[in-house]
């Protein structure tokens, strides 16, 4: 008797590949344009490594945040995204909640060690699990969400200096184009699969025209709109929807 196709195996992805779709690191170029524009905003002569300290501990506040994003939506994902990493059964959701906690805990341990970066950190940890745990079916969500790319401009200023109003005002620009990208998202669904990747991409070239704006510094306004092309390439081989 030949065998039913329920019964084939089916083939799943080794779990190096399941953690680069879970973490969606093709947009960190966005996150890091982020913290370079937040740096800047501060300070004209920033602690550079204290930017790269900032600039890693939002990497993994971003990854982290992610994964923890597949973990809540596993169930949603099994109907509307089978492919992904949980439903598909490449990984397990215990262990992506794990995971996603690790990192988000490991970048709070990263930051420089400062009362006010380390609070506003705490802020952003907390903004990424209320979106995460809270999304779907709520209206305030895309505000959550630009919240946190806000909130990667502030932790970036403080650890450059300070909360100045320029990085303020960058970091509500910023929030307002993510909260508007979140809902063109919901909104156009799987129909716009080209859309939302360059609306994400353009994160960098936001964040290239504040830092013109806010500090003259047209070298970093140029390596901060690098993240866009970056982006788009590196979201070929990792989605980043």
């Amino acid at each position: 008797m030949g065998a039913r196709p329920s019964d084939a195996v089916t083939a799943r992805r080794p779990r190096w590949r399941a953690y680069l779709l879970l973490s969606r690191v093709s947009n960190l170029p966005t996150v890091w344009s982020n913290v370079v524009a937040g740096t800047l905003a501060a300070s004209l002569a920033p602690d550079w490594p204290a930017a790269l300290q900032v600039a890693a501990a939002a990497s993994l506040f971003y990854t982290g945040g992610m994964f923890l994003n597949d973990a809540f939506d596993a169930g949603i994902d099994r109907t509307a995204r089978p492919e992904r990493p949980i439903p598909a059964g490449d990984v397990g959701r215990a262990e992506v909640f794990s995971v996603g906690g690790a990192l988000l805990a490991s970048g709070l341990l990263l930051l420089p060690r400062d009362r006010t970066v380390w609070l506003i950190g705490v802020a952003l940890v907390a903004a990424i699990l209320l979106y995460d745990f809270r999304h779907k079916g709520v209206r305030y969500a895309p505000l959550i969400m630009g919240l946190c790319r806000g909130l990667v401009y502030c932790v970036a200023a403080a650890a450059a200096s300070m909360l100045t109003g320029a990085a303020i005002a960058g970091a509500t620009v910023m929030a307002s184009y993510v909260a508007g990208l979140t809902v063109v998202a919901k909104l156009a669904g799987a129909r716009a699969r080209w859309l939302v990747p360059m609306l994400i991409a353009g994160i960098s070239l936001l964040d290239a025209a504040v830092i013109a704006v806010v500090s003259s510094a047209y070298d970093y306004a140029l390596l901060a709109a690098v993240g866009f092309p970056l982006t788009l390439v590196l979201q070929r081989v990792v989605p980043g929807d």
